[in-house]
C-alpha cells in the first residue's frame, strides 16, 4: 500500500514538474508582454495632443476645416455613419477574415512572403487591416523588424480593443493623398458627399486609395484610379461579396473627382467655435445651402460698396433660436474690407433699432397703447436737443406712427418716462447687453444710437417679437440649451410685430402707393437704424418663421456718407427672406389684445367719452383691456395740462369767466384741449382758440388758457419767397416773432438753427432752393410754424396749404421722401 502510495506521488510530481517547465516559459512571455506593454503603450489617437478640427452644418456638411499641427485634416466618423458598400469593398478586398483572425492572417503572411520571393521584390506585406492600423499608430520602414514590430502592434491592438474599435480607426486614419485622412474626409474632398452615399463604385475605389494614395488620387490619376477600381470590383464580383449586376453597372462608372479645396463657408463661426471648444468634429446648426446662398450673395453685395465697407447677416429660425446662416464679414480675408472682423458680435451703435423695445415695455408699462397721442415737435431736456433723422417735425402722432417713421423725439419723451435705467436693466436682463460710454449712467440719447450692442443681440431681442415676447440666446450648436426670458406680454409682442409689419415697404415711400396695398413684404416686421454719422446701417426682419439681421458700414467705424439703413441695409434684408423657404406658420393674434376706438387728444376710449371731446377717433391694439390716456409731456421746463380742462361760462353771454369776475353767473364746462406745443400743426378749428370761448373783457387773462403766447408774425405760412425782378438769386428774408418767454429757438427742417429773443428779427438765407419749415419754440414750450417756398426763378405763387417741391440742380434734403428710420 505504501509503495502504491509513493508510486502515485512520484508521478504526479513528475507531472507537476513537466506542468511547471510548460508553463513557466508561457508565463514569463505572458510577463514580458505585459511588461512591453507597459512599457511601450499603443499611441491611440486620443492620446495625441492636437487633432484637425472640422466644422459642418446640421446635417454634418463640412463648412470649415482646420488640419493638425502636420498640416492634416480628418473628418471623425464610426462605423454607422459609413455606407455598409464601403465596408463590404474594404473587408473583401483586404481581410475577408478581418472578423476571425487575432490580427495576423498566417496564410497571408506566407502567401505574401512566396510572392515577394518568386517576384524578387515586395509584391504584398500580406497585412490585415489591424496590422494597417498599427503601422498607421506607429510608423515603420518596410523591413523584416519592421513586420516584427507591425505583427507584434498589431496583437497588442488586438489584446486592447475589440473589432469595431480597430475598423473605426482604420476608417479615421488611413492616407487618402494629399491631406486627407479618414474615409469621410476622402468622401468629401473627393465627391463632396458623406461617406454614408458612396455609390458602389467610389466605395471600391477609396477602398484601394490607401495603398498607393499618391499614385491613385482620383482628381490628379483618374485613368490608373479608375484601373485600381476596377480591380477591387473584379475581386468582390468573384468572391460573390456584389453581384455580377452590380459590378458590372460600378465598372460602367467614370471617375470623376473635385479638386481638394478646403471649405470656406462661416468662416468667422466656425473660427469662433473652435476657440472655444477642442473637440474634433464641431456639428452646428447652420444650412449649407443657406449658407453658402447668403454667403456668395453677400460677397456680391459687399463689392457694389464705398472701399473699406464690409456687411454681416444673421439669420435665425425663431421657433428654436437656432442660426441657420451667418456671415460675419462681406468678403472674408479681404483685408481692404477689414475681412478677419466678426461683426456679428461687434459692438455697435445700434442707432434707431432700440425702438421697438422701448415702445413694448411702455406698452407692458401702461404708458401707452398702439395710438396712444405723442408729439413730434421741438423738445430739449437741459442741454439735450433731440431732432429727426429727416428732418421736420410732424406734431401730434400716434404711437404707430412714431414707430413705423422712427421719429426721434417722441421716442426720447417716451424714453423719459419709462426711464432709461429701467430700459437699460431690462435689456441687460433679458440678455441683451448695452455698452455705454465711459461707463456713464444710461442717458436718453441711448434710444436714438448712444450706447453700443450688436447684431446678435439685437436678432435675438428682435426674434421676441415672433415668439410671443420670449426672447433667448442665439443657438449655434444643438445641445445648447434654449434659455428663454420674457420681455414682453405675449399681447405686447403681437402689437409691436403688426405696427412694424405694416411700415411701408422702402419701394412705397418711392412710389407713394398705400400702406395697406403693402405686398413686397407680407408678414415680415421690420426695422431700421443709422447711427450717428453714418457709421452703422441696420436692418432687422422678422417673419413668423425667422429673423434676418443686417449690418453694413466700415469695420474701423470711419463714416459711409449717403448709406443709412433704408438705402442700404433693408435691400439686402427683404432679398434675404426671399431666399427663405416658404412660411409654414401664422403669428397668431393673442386673445388679450382687442380692437378699441379712442378719442383724441384724451386718448380715453370713445364709448367713455363725451363727443365734444373727441376731436379725431382712431381704432388702436388694447393689450390685457389697458386704454391709458394721454400723458402729460416730459419736459424739463414745462410739465403740459391734462388734455381735459375745466373751465367757467357765463351762460347769458357765453364768455369765459374765472374767480376774478364778480357778480357775474358761472357754470362749469369740461374740455378737450390738444397738448399747447402741437397748435401750430392743428387745423384751426381745433386749436386752442376755438375750444375755449374769449374771456369776458370784466376778467383777468389767465396765462395757461389765452392761447398761443409766441407767434411768428412774419412771413406768413406758405409763401413763396422769390428772387426781384431780373434777379436769379436766392432771396434773404427776416423772420420775426411776437410774445414768447425767455429765449426763442429757431428749426430750420427740423435742426437748431439759431436762438434770439423774444421780439427780436432774424434773417435767413438759403442755400437752395426748396420748401422749408421754420419752428419757433420759446423757453416755455411755446410753438409756433411756418412754410416758406424759395425759388431762384419767378412763378406764380403757389395756392395757400398746397404741397409744392420747388427743386433745382441741388437738391434739398427735405425734398427727398422721408425715411422711415432716424439716426
Amino acid at each position: 500500500m505504501n509503495s502504491t502510495r509513493g508510486f502515485l506521488k512520484a508521478g504526479g510530481l513528475r507531472r507537476s514538474a513537466r506542468l511547471l517547465r510548460i508553463a513557466t516559459p508561457i508565463m514569463l512571455m505572458a510577463l514580458v508582454l505585459i511588461v512591453l506593454d507597459r512599457c511601450f503603450p499603443l499611441n491611440l489617437p486620443q492620446h495625441q495632443r492636437h487633432f484637425a478640427q472640422v466644422v459642418t452644418d446640421r446635417d454634418g456638411i463640412p463648412l470649415r476645416r482646420f488640419a493638425d499641427d502636420k498640416g492634416v485634416w480628418r473628418y471623425p466618423t464610426h462605423l454607422d455613419a459609413v455606407s455598409p458598400r464601403y465596408i463590404e469593398a474594404l473587408l473583401g478586398y483586404e481581410d475577408r477574415w478581418f472578423y476571425y483572425h487575432p490580427g495576423v492572417n498566417p496564410i497571408a503572411l506566407v502567401r505574401a512572403f512566396l510572392q515577394n520571393v518568386q517576384g524578387g521584390k515586395i509584391v504584398s506585406g500580406g497585412s490585415t487591416i489591424t496590422m494597417q492600423v498599427a503601422r498607421l499608430l506607429h510608423p515603420h520602414p518596410r523591413s523584416v523588424p519592421g513586420k516584427l514590430s507591425q505583427i507584434l502592434r498589431a496583437i497588442q491592438l488586438e489584446w486592447h480593443l475589440d473589432k469595431q474599435e480597430i475598423l473605426a480607426l482604420y476608417l479615421n486614419n488611413a492616407p487618402f493623398g494629399g491631406t486627407l485622412e479618414g474615409v469621410e474626409a476622402a468622401a468629401f474632398g473627393y465627391f463632396n458627399k458623406s461617406a454614408a452615399q458612396l455609390s458602389h463604385a467610389e466605395a471600391a475605389l477609396l477602398a484601394v486609395l490607401p495603398q498607393a494614395p499618391s499614385r491613385f488620387r482620383p482628381d490628379r490619376h483618374p485613368g490608373r484610379a479608375e484601373q485600381a477600381r476596377n480591380k477591387v470590383l473584379q475581386r468582390l464580383g468573384e468572391f460573390q461579396i456584389w453581384t455580377e449586376q452590380t459590378v458590372l453597372e460600378a465598372r460602367q462608372e467614370k471617375v470623376a473627382a473635385f479638386g481638394l479645396q478646403s471649405p470656406q463657408l462661416a468662416p468667422l463661426l466656425a473660427r469662433r467655435l473652435m476657440q472655444d471648444n477642442p473637440e474634433p468634429l464641431l456639428q452646428t446648426t447652420l444650412e449649407f445651402n443657406l449658407q453658402q446662398r447668403v454667403q456668395d450673395y453677400v460677397k456680391l453685395y459687399t463689392a457694389q460698396l464705398p472701399a473699406h465697407s464690409s456687411v454681416a447677416v444673421l439669420i435665425v429660425e425663431n421657433q428654436n433660436m437656432e442660426a441657420r446662416a451667418y456671415v460675419g464679414s462681406g468678403q472674408f480675408g479681404n483685408t481692404q474690407r477689414f475681412g478677419y472682423i466678426d461683426m456679428v458680435t461687434a459692438d455697435r451703435s445700434p442707432g434707431s433699432t432700440l425702438k421697438p423695445f422701448l415702445y413694448g415695455m411702455a406698452i407692458d408699462a401702461g404708458l401707452i397703447h398702439s395710438h396712444s397721442l405723442l408729439t413730434d415737435t421741438p423738445r430739449s431736456y437741459g442741454l439735450y436737443q433731440p431732432d429727426n433723422f429727416s428732418g421736420g417735425f410732424n406734431g401730434p402722432v400716434s404711437a404707430t406712427a412714431a414707430l413705423q417713421k422712427s421719429l426721434n423725439i417722441p421716442a426720447v419723451d417716451l424714453l423719459a418716462r419709462l426711464g432709461p435705467k429701467t430700459f437699460v436693466s431690462r435689456l441687460q436682463h433679458i440678455g441683451i447687453p448695452l455698452t455705454l460710454p465711459n461707463h456713464e449712467a444710461p442717458g436718453l440719447a441711448l434710444i436714438l444710437g448712444g450706447t453700443g450692442t450688436s447684431l446678435e443681440a439685437l436678432v435675438s431681442g428682435f426674434a421676441s417679437l415672433a415668439r410671443g415676447g420670449l426672447v433667448a440666446p442665439v443657438r449655434y450648436q444643438h445641445h445648447e440649451p434654449l434659455k428663454n426670458r420674457r420681455l414682453f406680454s405675449e399681447g405686447t409682442a403681437w402689437v409691436i410685430h403688426r405696427i412694424l409689419q405694416d411700415s411701408p415697404h422702402p419701394d412705397q415711400l418711392r412710389t407713394r402707393r398705400a400702406r395697406g396695398s403693402n405686398t413686397d413684404n407680407p408678414g415680415i416686421a421690420w426695422k431700421t437704424g443709422t447711427s450717428y454719422g453714418y457709421r452703422d446701417a441696420w436692418s432687422i426682419g422678422v417673419s413668423s418663421d425667422y429673423t434676418i439681421g443686417v449690418w453694413v458700414g466700415r469695420p474701423d467705424g470711419a463714416p459711409v456718407p449717403g448709406h443709412f439703413g433704408a438705402v442700404t441695409a433693408t435691400p439686402l434684408m427683404f432679398t434675404l427672406f426671399k431666399q427663405m423657404p416658404a412660411r409654414r406658420t401664422t403669428i397668431t393674434r393673442p386673445g388679450t389684445v382687442t380692437d378699441v376706438e379712442i378719442c383724441w387728444p384724451t386718448g380715453t376710449k370713445k364709448v367713455d367719452t363725451r363727443p365734444n371731446h373727441c376731436h379725431k377717433t382712431l381704432t388702436s391694439w388694447s393689450v390685457d383691456k389697458q386704454v391709458p390716456p394721454t400723458y402729460a409731456l416730459a419736459q424739463e421746463n414745462q410739465v403740459d395740462r391734462s388734455p381735459l380742462t375745466t373751465i367757467w361760462i357765463n351762460p347769458e353771454t357765453g364768455l369765459r369767466v374765472d374767480q376774478n369776475c364778480v357778480n357775474i353767473k358761472r357754470v362749469k364746462r369740461r374740455v378737450a384741449l390738444w397738448p399747447g406745443i402741437v397748435e401750430p400743426w392743428l387745423p384751426a378749428e381745433q386749436k386752442r382758440g376755438q375750444q375755449v370761448p374769449p374771456l369776458d373783457p370784466r376778467c383777468e387773462q389767465p396765462a395757461e388758457l389765452s392761447g398761443q403766447s409766441l407767434v411768428i408774425h412774419k412771413p406768413e405760412t406758405d409763401t413763396l419767397i422769390q428772387p426781384p425782378p431780373g434777379s436769379n438769386e436766392l432771396p434773404t428774408i427776416a423772420l420775426s416773432t411776437l410774445g414768447g418767454i425767455e429765449h426763442i429757438g429757431w428749426y430750420v427742417n427740423g435742426q437748431l438753427w439759431k436762438q434770439t429773443a423774444p421780439n427780436q428779427s432774424v434773417a435767413f438765407k438759403p442755400e437752395h432752393p426748396g420748401k422749408f419749415e421754420f419752428v419757433a419754440v420759446d423757453g416755455s414750450g411755446n410753438t409756433d410754424r411756418r412754410i416758406l417756398y424759395f425759388t431762384s426763378s419767378r412763378r406764380p405763387a403757389p395756392k395757400p396749404g398746397s404741397d409744392i417741391s420747388l427743386r433745382s440742380s441741388v437738391e434739398s434734403p427735405a425734398l427727398s421722401e422721408p425715411k422711415p428710420e432716424s439716426g
